[in-house]
């Protein structure tokens, strides 16, 4: 096989994490490390494909050449140091002008090599443009290197970012039991968490059960048809056990009919893939206990900080996330294009995980569902399997550089 030899570029898009930057780290390093052998500039375009069809690129190689500080200050940087976008590429087939355009530009910075850092609609990018390229005569090896912390991609055990924000989640719950714990007023609080079509997020709040900690009463995930009237016979069986109860509810939970819960709350306006703008379940769920139970009811959202709390990310999401980054590099520059990075687990006592990839074209677009063992049978809870799953994934802090009392960021 002919060794490719030319310019690389890097690219972060969709909704960021925790751990986004230290695949961005994990990217450069690999660049680095290949001293030039395949690649001899890495770009980083800012702000996704928007970026790279406007030109506006940054020599990352200069910006990070011999400085592992600088590195190790990138992987501590919450979000997406590149900035970010949802661009949707057309079908080649339906608007081939676009994908010549960006070969054009490819040409003119003379990249073979494309790394696009991803969730599921980036990996649709990444398909997109493998396609194209079969029936190019312009060579270059392109990859996906998947992240969200939605958990739901295709084809790996757990995506980079999930670990960190599964992470934050359960903390904050084991900090929220507590507090609602204190008093003896019967209350009912209703935690909001992010997960449009998978509950992998959610399912997190319940790990406290495995480590002495506490859990919530109730976890309701988009896998298991809602039920307004058995969620109401849920809480009032929570309070008659004890006052203060505590409920973890995926914002993508929907009925039998697949309506979604909060539907109502929201516009009914989409992104530009087409999905939902969902929020609101929470406010749903808390006006329906105050008017059927009458109990003091209130409801919180997680929000952002579930995606950016890097001060308290995983160890071993940020040593994964960085992995994958530098195992896409070795990939292609061994001649492998058109493949999304995966991280295996090995099966064992002891954790541990190897590095695979697979077609763009099997990845791209597709959800993975929180596992059905992983449910139990009321679909109100997640199961010890799911805890003892998820635990690996949590280990480890890392030691976080401050500055004058704040976390030191990383901003080009």
């Amino acid at each position: 096989m002919k060794e490719l030899f030319g310019n690389a570029v890097v690219g972060q898009s969709g909704g960021p994490t925790a751990a986004i930057n230290a695949t961005l780290a994990g990217v450069v390093r690999g660049v680095l490390e290949n001293n030039k052998k395949n690649i001899a500039k890495l770009y980083g375009m800012r702000n996704g494909m928007e970026g790279l069809l406007a030109e506006d690129l940054i020599d990352l190689s200069a910006f990070f050449e011999g400085s592992e500080e600088k590195l190790r200050l990138l992987e501590q940087t919450p979000a997406a140091a590149l900035g970010s976008c949802r661009l949707k590429l057309p079908k080649p087939q339906e608007n081939p002008a676009f994908f010549e355009r960006l070969v054009a530009i490819f040409k003119k910075y003379d990249i073979r090599f494309f790394f696009y850092i991803g969730g599921n609609d980036s990996m649709d990018t990444v398909a997109k443009l493998t396609a194209y390229l079969a029936s190019s005569d312009y060579e270059m090896k392109v990859m996906g290197i998947p992240k969200t912390i939605d958990n739901d991609l295709l084809g790996t055990d757990h995506t980079p970012g999930y670990g960190s924000a599964a992470k934050y989640i359960a903390v904050t719950m084991q900090e929220i039991l507590r507090d609602c714990a204190v008093y003896r007023i019967p209350a009912v609080t209703i935690v909001e968490l992010m997960g449009r079509d998978a509950g992998w997020l959610t399912a997190a709040s319940a790990v406290g059960r495995l480590t002495g900690g506490m859990e919530p009463d109730y976890v309701y995930l988009p896998e298991c048809a809602f039920d307004l009237d058995k969620f109401i016979a849920d809480v009032k069986a929570a309070l008659a056990r004890h006052p203060n109860v505590v409920i973890a509810v995926s914002e993508g939970v929907r009925f039998a009919n697949g309506r979604y819960v909060g539907e109502g709350s929201q516009s009914g306006a989409t992104d530009k893939f087409g999905h939902a703008y969902l929020a609101g379940v929470g406010k749903v769920l808390e006006y329906a206990v105050r008017d059927s139970i009458g109990c003091k009811v209130r409801s919180l959202e997680l929000s952002l900080p579930q995606r950016c709390a890097a001060h308290l990310a995983s160890e071993t999401d940020l040593t994964e996330s960085a992995g994958v980054g530098k195992a896409a590099v070795l990939a292609a520059c061994e001649g492998i294009s058109g493949e999304v990075m995966a991280i295996d687990r090995i099966p064992g006592k002891t954790y541990a995980v190897a590095f695979a990839h697979h077609p763009a074209s099997s990845v791209a677009n597709g959800v993975r569902k929180v596992n059905p063992e992983f449910c139990t049978p009321e679909g109100n809870q997640v199961t010890d399997s799911f805890c003892r799953w998820l635990l690996p994934l949590i280990q480890g802090e890392r030691k976080i550089v401050f500055q004058n009392g704040l976390p030191a960021h990383l901003t080009f």
